[in-house]
């Protein structure tokens, strides 16, 4: 897989913990790349590579403020993730109720 098909995917996109915590700081707005580097341990060369790849899987959006780019949260595509999961919860729901049944009724 190439590395712009892989970073335009969603979940490769998520599956990073360093992505995760951008997208959450990117919940309360529009933010320059030095604000979003302040909390991690790593170059800003190193955290805009990681921004590029939420900016390919459509997850962040960047525009130009004269010298700044600044970023913001793009969540519809997170919907894909959601419903992915929602599968799984209904799973698990059903295998919880069985095992309650089961449960109680060996009580």
């Amino acid at each position: 897989m190439s590395r712009h098909a892989a970073s335009a995917d969603i979940f490769m996109a998520i599956a990073d913990p360093t992505r995760r915590a951008l997208l959450d700081q990117l919940r309360s707005g529009e933010q320059p790349v030095k604000q979003l580097a302040e909390p991690f341990a790593m170059s800003l060369p190193a955290i805009s590579q990681h921004l590029q790849i939420l900016c390919e899987a459509g997850l962040v959006q960047m525009r130009k403020a004269g010298r700044q780019r600044l970023y913001r949260l793009n969540p519809e595509p997170l919907k894909q993730v959601s419903d992915w999961i929602a599968h799984y919860e209904q799973f698990w729901q059903e295998k919880l109720n069985a095992l309650g049944t089961y449960l109680e009724e060996e009580s």
